[in-house]
């Protein structure tokens, strides 16, 4: 029987379509041919693919909001995130597997507190909404049953995680060792040596004793590489002796600022305002009588201070009790008297007196005002002009010549701030220079200008003698005097090593009792506690600073106060640090066991199709619309 032509070649096309699936099983293309709904087993307990996407996204996130920038899942990777996340849930899921072999679960009831409990699933009215329960799962790619599966496994694992981790106890005896340790005491004597008390002061040095020490030492005096710079500069101050402020100018800005240099007296005040004059007066009668005061009236009436604080008033703000609260020749408190908002006790805290400041008086700081910012007008009005200059070819030499521009050379290094150099702006400029750079006008912070040009730079050699003789003159007295206590404390010792007391050296002597490993000397060099506790009973050490040098000699160690209240407290929370610790080394070679035991397998292809859904920088995972699988178009 003759086929038609539509019938034959829909059996063709069936034909191509089988050869093509069979071409491609090669390429694991039959792994998506159904729902992939997991990246891994541990045991019989599935890792979904939604729950490790959901796991590596939050990570994702909150590596993101550490670093405060947006990555993509690939640079995470780079710092084993997803190693992390995978080693997290294939701990859950021995649990898990565990739980559900031994037969461990819960009931009904405490899935229903959890559910109940939770924040994200109640309503308006704060009561549990079945449409937010199932709009927050559906968001996560989660049905009701699958979510409150995972509710019971996850509380069956916390029961069995609390009984490993909790079931250890440290042992007492480790506790009480830390104890005695951080608790003991030791009593010592010290004395110090500095440059006063040295039987041999450190005499002056000559020329020839700085020299040899110069020579000595020549990676100390070594200039550093520098950036050899001619600039020209504009400052304000510059052209002041061209600025020229009239007197009329100068009264007339005084005029216009009067409030600012003649303020009438004021006060500090506080009002507290009541119902009726009765009350008021009543009160007031109580505060005169010292059965009250007015901060106990304050808070009776559930208000504080702040709620009462006029600030500083004159007497023409206050309206009606100008008069009450500036008759008083000192702080204190008004009768009660009628005010603008009513019956009310005023509280003047400070007087603050009238200032009158004449013309003449203020006369020399605005002619420096007046005269700065007319300068710093001046320096502006030339920017434009200088810059024509620059660009016409002008040299900074050139620039000097012409123009109110001072030039000045300077060997910059970064760090300098003397003279032009601490304005942020030359440096800056500084730093960046090349020789290949043409000058050109920058602005100083000041309203002053300056350009600049690199000449040479100038690279890192031996200073000389005479350039650093100031500072040889220093270290070399620093040296000295190290030298002169090392010998000193040094004489000093080998009598102590014969068995003699510190105080036997006639000396003065301070005596330390109870010292701690926690003790505090403020002024004490660098590792003088800890020398302490390094001694022996009756031997002694020394500890130095730039300055001075201590001897230490031990008098007698202690064990912990029995009597000391925080004791027993440090005890316990050793013991439960301790226990905690001991419980999560537990806890972990008890999840590395069962994950042996139970034995793990991942799909790497379901992994990396994960992995794909994360696209971007900084992108998250793209959820699909099964429920809890991986459909095959979504690899």
């Amino acid at each position: 029987m003759a086929r038609k032509k539509g019938q034959i070649s829909k059996f063709f096309v069936g034909i191509l379509l089988v050869m093509l699936m069979v071409g491609l099983a090669g390429f694991g293309v039959t792994n998506f041919g159904g729902r992939i709904r997991s990246v891994g087993e541990v045991g019989t307990v599935e890792i979904g693919v939604n729950q490790y996407a959901q796991a590596l996204n939050v990570e994702l996130r909150n590596l993101q909001q550490n670093i405060g920038q947006n990555i993509s899942l690939e640079q995470a990777r780079q710092f084993g995130l997803d190693a992390q996340v995978m080693g997290r849930l294939i701990a859950t899921a021995a649990l898990a597997n565990e739980t559900s072999r031994i037969g461990l679960s819960v009931g009904d009831g405490e899935v229903q507190r959890q559910l109940l409990a939770t924040q994200g699933f109640r309503g308006l009215d704060g009561q549990f909404d079945r449409n937010a329960y199932e709009f927050g799962l559906e968001r996560n790619n989660l049905t009701p049953k699958e979510y409150e599966v995972q509710i019971r496994s996850q509380t069956a694992g916390s029961i069995l995680q609390n009984a490993v981790s909790s079931g250890v106890s440290a042992p007492s005896t480790y506790s009480d060792i830390i104890v005695a340790y951080l608790g003991e005491r030791r009593s010592f004597s010290w004395l110090e040596i500095n440059a006063g008390s040295l039987e041999n002061p450190v005499s002056e040095p000559n020329n020839a004793d700085l020299r040899a020490y110069f020579d000595a030492n020549p990676a100390t005096y070594v200039l550093p590489a520098s950036k050899r710079l001619t600039y020209a500069w504009l400052s304000p101050e510059f052209v002041m002796d061209q600025i020229d402020v009239s007197e009329d100018e100068l009264r007339a800005i005084y005029d216009a600022r009067s409030s600012e240099f003649n303020t009438p007296e004021r006060r500090l005040v506080e009002r507290l305002v009541f119902a009726n004059m009765a009350d008021a007066e009543t009160a007031r009668t109580s505060i005169a009588a010292g059965t009250a005061s007015l901060d106990g009236a304050v808070i009776t009436r559930g208000l504080t201070l702040a709620d009462i604080d006029l600030g500083d008033v004159t007497r023409a703000s206050l309206g009606s009790a100008g008069d009450a609260v500036f008759s008083l020749v000192q702080p204190g408190l008004t009768d009660a008297v009628e005010t603008d908002l009513g019956p009310a006790i005023l509280r003047v805290n400070a007087i603050l007196s009238a200032r009158t400041v004449s013309f003449a008086d203020a006369r020399g700081g605005l002619l420096n005002e007046v005269a700065a910012d007319n300068a710093r007008r001046l320096v502006a009005d030339q920017t434009a002009e200088l810059d024509d200059l620059l660009a016409g070819g002008a040299t900074l030499e050139e620039l000097a010549d012409e123009t109110d521009m001072q030039l000045s050379q300077l060997d910059w290094v970064q760090g300098d701030s003397d003279g032009i150099a601490a304005y942020a702006a030359f440096s800056n400029a500084a730093q960046l220079a090349t020789q290949d750079d043409f000058p050109a006008i920058e602005t100083l912070a000041d309203g002053g200008v300056f350009a600049l040009r690199l000449d040479d730079l100038i690279d890192e050699r031996p200073d000389s003698f005479e350039n650093a003789q100031a500072q040889v003159a220093i270290d070399w007295a620093a040296s000295a005097l190290n030298d002169a206590l090392k010998a000193e404390t040094d004489a000093l010792l080998a009598n102590l090593g014969s068995g003699a007391s510190l105080s036997s050296l006639g000396l003065p002597v301070a005596v330390e009792t109870n010292a701690k490993r926690d003790s505090v000397y403020l002024g004490k060099p660098p590792g003088f506690l800890e020398a302490i506790f390094e001694l022996e009973t009756g031997t002694a050490t020394s500890v130095t600073s730039a300055t001075a040098a201590i001897i230490i000699q031990l008098n007698s160690v202690s064990g912990a106060d029995p009597h000391d209240p925080d004791r027993a407290a440090l005890h316990q929370a050793i013991m439960d640090d301790t226990a905690q610790s001991i419980g999560q080394d537990a806890l972990s070679a008890f999840s590395n066991a069962l994950q042996q035991e139970a034995g793990i397998s991942l799909n790497q292809t379901a992994i990396a199709a994960v992995h794909a859904q994360f696209s971007g920088t900084g992108g998250g995972f793209v959820p699909t619309n099964n429920q809890g699988g991986m459909g095959g178009g979504h690899n």
